[in-house]
């Protein structure tokens, strides 16, 4: 019952303010337009900001030392499961526009704004430290790689393929929010000191991504209706890849580096474990606007994977404890 309460409590903000932005839509507040705007300043401004201010405030050089066997066996996992997706894709015909959304979906998770606060809850404050392992690769994950797939993926009923030249891949590849991350970490490398200044100013608009971020599902939701969220095939197979596989491939390499001496404490264990299984990105939807792919489909998999992580919660807690 108490991990029930904790992840109730951790994603009623997120369906608070998603009802709120829904309202919004049906009461006609805003421009067709304001969507498309709202993505831009997410993805040009706040969420670059919010991942500089993360990076530079929670994690120091010997943090990044210290955890370097905690690191690789997250990055193998996220590197089995973004294997895993992308034969799924390939075997059930996922089509144009659902592709990189139905990866990233399967491979990368919403760390910052469900992960933390419910790690904390079940763990306690010292599991802060082993949450940044996973925070550091799925950061990564999804602004190396997983960010470019659905940018690099537009349905064909709307963008027609065409050859892109070098300049327009890399700069795909090395969008504002992976240069936010790169010049952060380098400067946790060095030993740079930010000023409190700039921090407190990338801190004011970094706050504006989760807010925005749930608006514009709600918004999206009330444009599709209601009746748009639905179980079908490729949601299906996103959910189980993400509740399914991500949690699996995590297991996995943690058992199997325990089979060559490899041992990480319990609470580290514990919140890799719980972290694979937590719900997609809620920047779905607005990659997915970015990159001219499936906004409907991003949104129906956040939504319902946020819903159904009242469930996969406690089923995850109870393997951890099995374990």
């Amino acid at each position: 019952m108490y991990i029930l309460l904790e992840v109730l409590k951790s994603i009623f903000p997120i369906v608070a303010i998603v009802t709120i932005g829904y309202l919004l839509g049906q009461k006609s507040w805003f421009k067709a337009s304001f969507s498309g705007d709202i993505s831009k300043l997410i993805m040009k401004i706040a969420l670059p900001a919010s991942i500089f201010t993360s990076v530079v405030s929670r994690l120091t050089a010997s943090q990044l030392a210290m955890f370097a066997e905690g690191l690789l066996i997250s990055g193998a996992a996220v590197a089995i499961s973004y294997l895993a997706a992308f034969l799924l894709v390939k075997a059930c015909r996922i089509r144009p526009g659902r592709r990189g959304i139905f990866i990233n979906a399967v491979a990368n998770a919403n760390t910052i704004f469900i992960g933390m606060p419910l790690n904390i809850a079940l763990f306690g404050s010292k599991s802060m430290d082993y949450f940044l392992v996973y925070y550091v690769v799925n950061t990564i994950s999804t602004w190396a790689f997983g960010a470019f797939l659905i940018t690099n993926d537009p349905m064909e009923a709307t963008e027609t393929k065409r050859k892109k030249d070098l300049g327009e891949i890399l700069k795909k590849i090395f969008s504002l929010p992976l240069v936010a991350f790169l010049i952060a970490i380098s400067l946790v490398l060095l030993k740079v000191k930010v000023p409190a200044e700039i921090l407190a100013c990338t801190q004011y608009l970094g706050n504006l991504v989760t807010p925005l971020a749930l608006i514009y599902i709600g918004l999206v939701l009330n444009k599709a209706g209601l009746k748009s969220l639905r179980f079908d095939r490729d949601t299906n197979l996103a959910l189980a890849g993400k509740f399914l596989i991500a949690p699996a491939a995590m297991i996995g390499m943690l058992l199997a580096t325990k089979h060559f001496g490899l041992f990480l404490p319990a609470a580290e264990r514990n919140t890799l474990i719980m972290q694979s299984a937590v719900p997609a990105l809620t920047v779905l939807p607005v990659l997915a606007d970015d990159g001219k792919g499936d906004v409907n489909y991003a949104t129906n998999i956040v939504a319902l994977s946020t819903i159904l992580f009242v469930v996969a919660a406690p089923i995850a807690m109870l393997v951890i404890n099995a374990l």
